[in-house]
């Protein structure tokens, strides 16, 4: 049992503040809240045409539930009232704390909660549609349901404009975490995943506080076969600036977050629209959708746009089965070019037998069909030739059991009916054909690694930037291959009698070397070397020969996720590029490989029209010991190799960026 169950599922409720409590008590009357609504005001003989309690104190019962809407100092004392008379949870709607700079003020709320559960501060509240239980000010855009799914939003405007959707999908709570003071993302979404009746549950994420504590709420849903499904906002600010090396700009914003998302299992998508349509094919289907999609229409116009459109979003149409353009054939005919996409014409509208045959045909070779269809609109036009064709989509999933999927083009040309009729018989259908592409891939999201957590994240620090010489001697202790080379103060100290020509001549003390005219390749002899100003001293390297490629490898730590990997196409142009995947940590060296086949560029590096091959697992190899490296000494802040010269067999890192703690 959860501490949260009673808040949630409260058998009573009571409401503190006249006008706020008195909103509270209209949603719940409206919903049809079967328990006890007790408010509770000083002088009010009675609220909303309830009785009104003088205090707390009087109440028959300590309250399952609490919605607390007065100024932050009164709350303080609410609180702590609550918690020691044993009631279950409250709602604190007061704004003015740890957001507006009162961190102390927030601090002794936590103190006066104890161990009652709080949502918030400065949080609208919690609806609980299976139920009717409804802590919440304000109106809303929910219905009761016997099933659904879960809203949780760090931002109550962002949950109070969804939960107003029109798109058919069966909403069981809406919850806002506020301030996130005492009760935080994982555990009221595991709260909420706990109720048998809930099938999916949907996040808008401004910040995670505890990346463990919410990859195992992702192992959870997993075992429950929930999926979840999540919005991550902040995507366009750096986590950190770093001016040192190219990671941070690479690694930085989304990357890390979209990254870890993936990598436990919850699907990620960019609106609010996109997570709405994505739930609903959880809801009806379940998480991690099969990826052989295909896609019909009655037009060749919608046929070509759908393939526009799902490029972007790496949904590809595989090729028609022999066995299944025969079928097709048989009722088609010659006309119609049996594809996927396929565009079937019309000769077959509004005969039900044929195009049940056809949509079933099709569907029968996939994972899933999207059918697209938008009905005219039903005050102005007719709509019932459109049935057949409804009734076919719904008798296809049924005869082969693949998931069907009629997609309106445009959202507006379904309407919230239809999708309610089309979901009574278990078919999803979906609004907008980019929104339903989006909520398709994302449906088809891996479902994480098993027991995968992130590393211990550290708190920032103070750091130096070792030279390369110290840096790539850290590394090549780890068993990584660097180039032989000599160190001298200045150029005449360099001793080059032991290197076999040509070399690289490098000057210590620059973070990003070529841009301050500080590398000089292809020197045959150090005699006439001009002295490079700023140098704190001298590197050379025998130049490395024979490479296919050149990469870029960063780990850095992340004050969220513990520590990042990227891993990207290098050289002077890795920004430029910016073609780059990132992995959070701990990895192994086939999650490193999968990962770099996602690279824009990977042909390039995978023998493309006879290019050589780049020796990847070579890279892999890096990564894994760079990551062992940085899990083994948490001084370490940064290590970068940019570039790792990949050869045909093996790789060298010519050049290594480490930082690490004064």
């Amino acid at each position: 049992m959860s501490r949260l169950d009673r808040l949630l599922r409260p058998r009573h409720i009571a409401v503190l503040g006249a006008g706020w409590g008195l909103n509270v008590i209209e949603q719940c009357r409206k919903m049809g809240f079967a328990g006890p609504v007790w408010p509770v005001h000083p002088t009010k003989p009675e609220i909303g045409g309830l009785k009104a309690y003088a205090s707390l104190a009087d109440l028959p019962e300590p309250p399952d539930a609490t919605f607390i809407g007065v100024n932050r100092h009164a709350t303080l004392d609410v609180v702590s009232e609550l918690a020691a008379m044993g009631a279950g949870g409250a709602i604190c709607f007061a704004s003015g704390w740890t957001e507006a700079g009162e961190a102390g003020l927030q601090d002794r709320l936590v103190s006066a909660a104890g161990d009652m559960p709080i949502l918030g501060p400065n949080c609208y509240g919690v609806i609980n549609y299976l139920d009717g239980a409804l802590l919440w000010p304000d109106q809303h855009g929910g219905v009761r349901v016997d099933t659904g799914v879960a809203l949780v939003s760090q931002s109550s405007n962002i949950v109070i404009n969804m939960g107003m959707q029109q798109r058919g999908l069966p909403v069981a709570y809406v919850a806002c975490l506020g301030n996130a003071a005492v009760v935080g993302l994982a555990e009221l979404t595991g709260a909420l995943l706990d109720d048998a009746r809930v099938t999916a549950v949907g996040l808008y994420i401004e910040g995670i506080d505890d990346a463990s504590a919410f990859a195992d709420l992702a192992e959870k849903a997993r075992r429950m076969g929930k999926g979840v499904v999540a919005i991550k906002s902040g995507k366009t600010e750096l986590s950190r600036i770093a001016a040192a090396s190219h990671t941070a700009s690479l690694a930085g914003g989304g990357a890390a977050s979209s990254a870890f998302l993936r990598q436990i299992g919850v699907a990620e998508v960019n609106t609010p629209s996109e997570l709405i349509e994505t739930l609903k094919i959880f809801h009806v289907h379940g998480p991690q959708i099969g990826t052989r999609i295909c896609s019909l229409s009655c037009s060749g116009g919608e046929a070509g746009l759908v393939a526009d459109l799902a490029a972007p979003y790496g949904i590809d149409f595989p090729p028609v089965p022999k066995s299944t353009h025969d079928r097709l054939f048989a009722v088609l005919g010659e006309i119609p070019t049996i594809s996927n996409p396929l565009d079937y014409h019309t000769f077959i509208w509004g005969d039900g037998p044929k195009t049940t045959e056809v949509f079933s045909a099709m569907l029968e070779a996939y994972d899933a069909g999207l059918y697209i269809i938008d009905s005219p609109r039903a005050d102005r036009c007719d709509p019932s030739g459109y049935e057949p064709a409804f009734r076919a989509i719904i008798a296809a999933q049924k005869a082969t059991g693949k998931i069907a999927l009629p997609v309106a083009s445009m959202a507006e040309n379904l309407g919230e009916s239809r999708v309610q009729a089309m979901m009574a018989e278990g078919v999803c259908a979906l609004l907008g054909l980019e929104t339903a592409l989006a909520a398709v891939k994302a449906a088809q999201t891996a479902p994480g690694i098993a027991r995968w957590r992130p590393i211990r994240a550290l708190p920032g620090r103070e750091t130096r930037l070792l030279s390369e010489a110290d840096g790539k001697a850290r590394i090549a202790a780890a068993g990584v291959a660097v180039p032989r080379s000599v160190t001298g103060t200045t150029l005449a100290a360099l001793d080059v009698a032991g290197l076999k020509p040509p070399y690289a001549l490098k000057g210590l003390g620059f973070a990003h070397k070529t841009e301050a005219g500080a590398v000089r390749l292809g020197v045959t002899s150090l005699e006439g070397q001009a002295e490079m100003p700023g140098a704190s001293g001298y590197l050379v390297e025998e130049m490395v020969t024979g490479a296919v490629a050149e990469v870029l490898l960063g780990l850095r730590r992340d004050p969220v996720y513990g520590v990042t990997l990227t891993l990207g196409m290098g050289g002077v142009t890795a920004e430029v590029l910016a073609d780059t995947v990132t992995l959070v940590l701990p990895v192994t060296e086939a999650e490193v490989l999968g990962a770099a086949r996602g690279l824009r560029l990977w042909p390039l590096l995978d023998g493309y029209r006879g290019r050589p091959r780049a020796d990847m697992s070579a890279v892999a190899d890096i990564a894994v010991r760079l990551a062992a490296l940085m899990l083994a000494d948490e001084s370490l802040e940064e290590i970068e190799i940019n570039p790792v010269m990949v050869r045909v067999e093996g790789a060298v890192a010519v050049d290594a960026l480490v930082r690490r703690v004064e």
